[in-house]
């Protein structure tokens, strides 16, 4: 007859299933689940017959299969500096596109729109719940143990990725062609400035999920010469790297001619690429 186990408190019992459960979890990594999504809700939700839906996917396992990689495939927002601060730009450019011969402001105005672009950034990707959708599933994703499935989720999920880092990178080749910035020496390419970026980006606003305070506070300062403005952990972190891999380009003259370029590439919504 084998011994009584010797009885525990509730307390003792509670700490020792947690913290046996958080060796398995270690051990195996943390799962992704959706079995709590209804078959027959989604079929209700999609107004489609039973028979097609079935048809389609004899059990809910091959369904959700499906799901994953619909989830992994997520388009991702591009670069904010590409589109919502377009008209930023074109503001200040076509007012007086001359002050930016004044390294001073060039270098004011650098700031002021990395710090927007950071912020626009952010605040797309903390308010939406398919990006937390993403997130989670790029998190997790090796704990799907079909091989095959797990290989091609991984697939959808660098593909995304390389989406974002595209729209990111364009995003700041467009800032550098405006304000006369080249990649400083050694740096391969923008697509590396946007791989640092999209990653600071996504760890804050993973933080974010925690601790709310990280996407509202703001710190009143001027750390990069640009003049005194509200800054974000998000802009701080983006700004610090955009000008660790940034500098003014030297073969740019900023003329009449320059100014009149820019005016009339303003006009056609087609900016310069850096260096010319």
């Amino acid at each position: 007859m084998p011994a009584r186990r010797p009885r525990i408190s509730q307390r003792q019992t509670e700490e020792r299933m947690l913290a046996a459960a958080v060796t398995q979890i270690n051990a195996a990594g943390l799962t992704v689940s959706l079995d709590h999504l209804s078959f027959e809700a989604v079929i209700s939700a999609a107004d489609v017959s039973r028979t097609a839906a079935y048809r389609k996917w004899p059990s809910k396992e091959l369904f959700l299969n499906d799901l994953v990689r619909e989830l992994a495939r997520a388009a991702t927002p591009r670069a904010v500096v590409e589109n919502a601060s377009w008209g930023l730009i074109a503001g200040l450019v076509l007012a007086d596109a001359d002050r930016l011969a004044d390294p001073a402001e060039r270098w004011a105005l650098g700031v002021d729109l990395m710090r927007q672009a950071a912020d626009g950034d952010f605040a797309v990707m903390h308010a939406s719940a398919e990006w937390r959708t993403y997130l989670a599933l790029n998190a997790t994703f090796l704990s799907i143990t079909d091989p095959a499935l797990r290989a091609e989720v991984q697939a959808a999920l660098a593909a995304a990725q390389q989406r974002f880092v595209d729209g990111i990178a364009s995003g700041w080749q467009l800032l550098a062609g405006l304000l006369g910035f080249r990649l400083r020496a050694g740096v391969t390419s923008f697509d590396t400035l946007a791989a640092m970026i999209s990653a600071s980006v996504r760890g804050l606003v993973l933080m974010a999920l925690a601790d709310p305070a990280i996407a509202s506070d703001r710190l009143e300062a001027d750390p990069f010469g640009g003049g005194v403005a509200p800054w974000s952990l998000a802009a701080l972190g983006c700004a610090s790297i955009a000008a660790g891999f940034l500098e003014p380009d030297p073969d740019i003259v900023w003329d009449e001619a320059r100014a009149v370029a820019l005016r009339s590439a303003m006009a056609a919504e087609s900016l310069p690429a850096a260096g010319s």
